[in-house]
């Protein structure tokens, strides 16, 4: 008696399982937030290794010199730049108490941030006085050296986020030694020993304080204003700096335990 074999199972007509919606879109959503992460930890570690880098390092041009130098050229100007690096040993005491009392009094003893300054700007902001901004040195040099001229929140924020860095890793000194190397003190003139030979024709370290506080005058805007021969204005405001320089007092960088 013959055995019927059974008929071979057929699964050419059996439709396929199809993927699950909810499970693409998890995976694709996956893909996103790590996308973000390894984005975000490549920002932590190249913007910490860069403040590391240059608190040994001299600041060879920031963002803003290259972008005065682009204006002047897209504008059919001369092209000029003027930057040498000058150790903060050879700066005059003169030329540090001055940016202090003009710029940041409480410059020693902040942690890079003058919430009092702060809140007197934007009140008076709000107000619709104009007056200079409420920006520490800390603050300035975080903008100079890292990030790009603009009033945006996102701009600011990344401000803060590299005062906080520099404060840490860098301490009082070198952020004053940056700040006075890099820092735009005329048209196309950038840092102390360039402002110095510009508008003495005198090394760093031999400023008198008159001198000193017409560089740190005109910084609210150094390519308007000038250091000698100066307006009724600029000549107010150099008396005014050297009169707060007295309180000034002896700068001990130490003290800021870096």
């Amino acid at each position: 008696m013959a055995v019927k074999k059974p008929a071979p199972k057929t699964t050419a007509n059996k439709p396929k399982p199809k993927a699950s919606p909810k499970k693409s879109s998890r995976s694709f959503g996956e893909k996103v937030k790590w996308f973000f992460i390894k984005l975000m930890l490549w920002f932590f570690g190249l913007s910490i290794g860069s403040v590391i880098f240059f608190k040994y390092v001299p600041v060879p041009f920031t963002p803003l010199m290259i972008i005065r130098a682009i204006e002047n050229k897209l504008g059919g100007k001369e092209v000029y730049f003027d930057h040498d690096w000058e150790p903060i040993e050879k700066i005059s005491m003169n030329l540090q108490k001055a940016v202090i009392a003009s710029e940041d009094g409480t410059f020693l003893t902040h942690n890079g941030f003058d919430f009092k300054a702060l809140q007197k700007a934007y009140k008076s902001n709000e107000r619709g006085r104009r007056i200079r901004g409420g920006s520490t040195i800390s603050q300035q040099t975080a903008k100079n050296v890292f990030l790009w001229q603009g009033k945006s929140y996102f701009r600011k924020g990344l401000e803060a986020y590299f005062t906080v860095l520099i404060e840490i890793i860098w301490g009082k000194e070198r952020i004053m030694e940056v700040y006075l190397n890099s820092i735009e003190m005329g048209d196309g003139v950038y840092g102390a020993y360039a402002a110095t030979e510009h508008w003495y024709r005198r090394d760093a370290s031999s400023l008198t304080p008159m001198q000193a506080a017409g560089i740190a005058a005109i910084l609210p805007n150094p390519r308007k204003f000038k250091a000698t021969g100066s307006s009724s204005y600029i000549n107010r405001r150099k008396e005014r700096i050297v009169r707060e320089m007295r309180y000034v007092g002896k700068i001990n960088y130490k003290g800021d335990g870096k």
